[in-house]
């Protein structure tokens, strides 16, 4: 372990793991170091590795039991992985996981951490932005932060995965994708607005643009300002890390207490990235 450190990004978001290898065998104390440095930083970067599926899981597993994501195919033999590919020829077009969210928090128990590989990665462009849910629940007023305990958001994946939604129209990127758009992404399904990290007892802010459609007992348009405000506030330049992807980079993130959007600025260019999520738990505010 002498060799392995970590550099933030950012002060708030974001480290850059050097020293281990994540194709051979993760020693318990190599282990204790992701985990930790995991949830010191809420989401951690390395780059220059070379993983097949079966290591990849292997990361994975080190944060709890994969799932496979409803609604897009899984690569032949492994269920817990899939691929984000946008091909050349899709341009001007809306790239998948390209508005701010929280990965599956369409679900009763959402994804705890995820894990995406690049498998192939433009030579500019198609970077991720990630921002800390924990530091913008920090940055609100006291008064703001009572409010929102007392909120519940009402979260569905309808308008991604809806017969309606976007993956059912032709302005997607999802030619080398097989997504399956289905009357399941309707379901509603209610979080807190404001819920407790279970490891690290922080409160986080825990709405999204992508999923997040009004709070509990309000309409669509009486909750929109508010949100729109949270949207705004949570994606402050203070609260964001920006991470430029290499050729066999691998990125975990915590999906209790982060967003992240993937930026669409490489039209042209083929990315293809593989992606492994672990379950998680119900969110509570505690």
């Amino acid at each position: 372990m002498t060799n392995v450190r970590i550099t933030p990004l950012t002060p708030v978001i974001g480290g850059e793991i050097e020293g281990i290898d994540l194709a051979t065998p993760i020693s318990d104390a190599e282990a204790s170091f992701i985990r930790q440095a995991l949830l010191d930083h809420h989401v951690v970067f390395f780059r220059n590795q070379d993983l097949n599926h079966d290591q990849h899981k292997a990361v994975g597993n080190l944060f709890g039991e994969l799932v496979k994501v409803p609604f897009v195919e899984s690569v032949p033999f492994h269920p817990e992985i899939f691929e984000i590919i946008k091909l050349p020829e899709e341009c001007d077009v809306y790239n998948f996981g390209g508005n701010w969210h929280t990965d599956m928090t369409y679900m009763q128990e959402p994804a705890l951490v995820s894990t995406l590989y690049g498998a192939e990665v433009p030579a500019s462009g198609g970077d991720t932005m990630f921002a800390s849910l924990e530091d913008a629940y920090s940055g609100l007023s006291s008064g703001m932060q009572q409010l929102l305990e007392g909120l519940t958001g009402v979260h569905t994946a309808d308008r991604s995965y809806g017969r309606a939604g976007k993956f059912a129209r032709d302005t997607i990127a999802d030619e080398g994708m097989n997504v399956r758009p289905s009357e399941d992404a309707a379901k509603q399904i209610e979080h807190p607005v404001v819920r407790t990290h279970p490891e690290t007892g922080r409160k986080a802010l825990y709405v999204n643009p992508n999923f997040t459609f009004h709070f509990k007992d309000m309409s669509e348009d009486e909750s929109k300002p508010l949100l729109d405000f949270l949207f705004k506030h949570i994606t402050r330049d203070e609260f964001v890390c920006r991470f430029r992807w290499t050729s066999g980079s691998v990125v975990i993130w915590d999906n209790r207490c982060t967003m992240h959007r993937a930026l669409n600025d490489y039209d042209g260019h083929r990315r293809v990235m593989r992606r492994v999520t672990v379950g998680g738990d119900q969110p509570r505010l505690i």
